[in-house]
């Protein structure tokens, strides 16, 4: 059989015979203590198995956990409870040879001796246990007894000191009732004065109460007075605004009529332009500058050439849509300077789809001419078709796409609306002497943000 684990502190249990005496708990406690502290003085093929787990137990905890196990062994082990008993008793040398004779000491203590007649169980063991349990009892009620009297001598103590309190406070009430009486008549004498300023004060308040009534018929007929004439001015007002309502209108008409005759105007040259285009065979001019520039300056992937789906629609507020709302506004993206800055955790591939995605919607949201500019097209593979409406540049090898990005501002008519996409100050302050809005990164990523 193997041994038992050390960490195991319960030991097994073993049945106490059903004929064991009851022992008052004093004396099983003294039983337990006395067999633990024995234990190890044993040899070892002595111990129960039960036990010798126990036997192991460090002193202070052997009677604690072990304690129920050894009794149980002390009862139903008559063998091991006469060795353990025998080690016990030669310790306790004269008391315990006078035990184990049956005899009991006056001068010893009736749970030791009882503990030891357990363990020698001499023929007067049980009427030395029955002695022991009426001599705690005896101790317990005379315990009680002495707590009851102490109890009773402080109650009487306390009920002493709370007469000496009471008639000290019944003094003390005594002088502050003459105290009160002499301020109660202090109190009576200034509640007359009192009264008096009162009497005074209200008579006062009457006079103030009908000077107040004459003013307010005064404010009040002054009030009525100058409602009257914020009425009368009112009036006016609403005549003035009236005519003002009507000189607007008629300056609303007048504009609308310049502007139908402008619009004819502008019309019947456009017609008149194309009649003379027609007669003169030119060419149609279907190309806007920057496809020029791209043509000459910039590589076009032959994948950018395919179906252009359209993208969603976006709507959101802020100085780039305000100049995106410029008549032909042409926005021109430095696509990386963009994509590192808000999506520089996504490769190369992802970045420009993204880019070009929102970009896409913001053409197809505004109408406008949208340009997107890369560096070096050799570096792109697989590139995905552009939504309508954008147009996706890369430079050519040993340009970049800051030199593309002015080139497209230069090609551009003077008095075109340009915005140019880039946080690269140079770029910046390059196209804004072109007469083009530069702005920031940002910008475009916030707008995107809300695609």
């Amino acid at each position: 059989m193997s041994a038992p684990h050390e960490s195991d502190d319960r030991p097994e249990e073993v049945a106490a015979p059903l004929d064991e005496p009851s022992l008052p708990e004093a004396v099983r406690q003294r039983i337990t203590t006395l067999a633990a502290a024995a234990l190890p003085g044993l040899p070892g093929e002595e111990v129960p198995v039960a036990l010798r787990r126990v036997a192991r137990f460090a002193p202070n905890r052997r009677a604690r956990l072990g304690g129920q196990a050894i009794a149980a062994q002390l009862a139903a082990d008559p063998l091991f409870r006469q060795r353990l008993g025998g080690k016990i008793l030669t310790d306790a040398g004269d008391l315990g040879e006078a035990v184990a004779a049956g005899l009991a000491p006056a001068a010893a203590d009736p749970v030791e001796v009882a503990a030891l007649a357990y363990l020698a169980r001499p023929e007067s063991w049980l009427t030395l246990i029955e002695a022991a349990g009426e001599s705690v009892r005896a101790e317990a009620d005379s315990a009680a007894v002495a707590s009851q009297i102490r109890e009773a001598e402080q109650r009487a103590a306390r009920a002493e000191h709370d007469r000496a309190v009471a008639k000290v406070e019944a003094d003390k009430l005594r002088d502050e009732l003459a105290r009160v009486r002499e301020e109660l008549g202090q109190v009576r004498e200034e509640a007359r004065s009192a009264a008096r300023a009162l009497r005074e004060t209200q008579a006062a308040h009457k006079r103030a109460t009908d000077l107040v009534a004459t003013e307010k018929g005064r404010a009040a007929k002054a009030a009525a007075e100058h409602d009257a004439e914020v009425r009368r001015m009112k009036a006016r007002l609403a005549e003035a605004e009236a005519q003002a309502a009507s000189g607007k209108q008629t300056v609303k008409d007048a504009r609308a009529a310049g502007d139908a005759r402008l619009w004819l105007l502008l019309e019947t040259i456009g017609q008149a332009a194309t009649g003379l285009r027609r007669e003169l065979a030119l060419g149609p001019q279907d190309k806007l500058p920057a496809d020029f520039v791209a043509d000459h300056a910039a590589d076009r992937p032959a994948a950018l050439e395919r179906s252009r789906p359209r993208a969603q629609d976006t709507d959101d507020p802020g100085r780039l849509d305000q100049l995106l709302a410029l008549p032909r506004a042409h926005l021109i993206v430095d696509g990386y300077n963009v994509t590192k800055r808000g999506f520089a955790e996504m490769s190369l591939e992802q970045q420009r789809k993204r880019l070009i995605t929102g970009l896409g919607g913001i053409a197809a949201q505004t109408g406008d001419e949208v340009t997107v500019v890369f560096d070096g097209a050799e570096r792109v593979h697989g590139l995905p078709p552009a939504p309508r409406g954008v147009r996706v540049l890369f430079s050519h090898k040993g340009d970049t796409a800051d030199e593309l990005i002015r080139q497209l501002v230069r090609a551009e008519p003077a008095g075109r609306p340009l915005v140019v996409i880039s946080s690269d100050r140079e770029v910046a302050d390059g196209v804004r002497r072109h007469g083009a809005y530069p702005m920031g990164a940002d910008s475009l990523l916030r707008r995107l943000s809300r695609t």
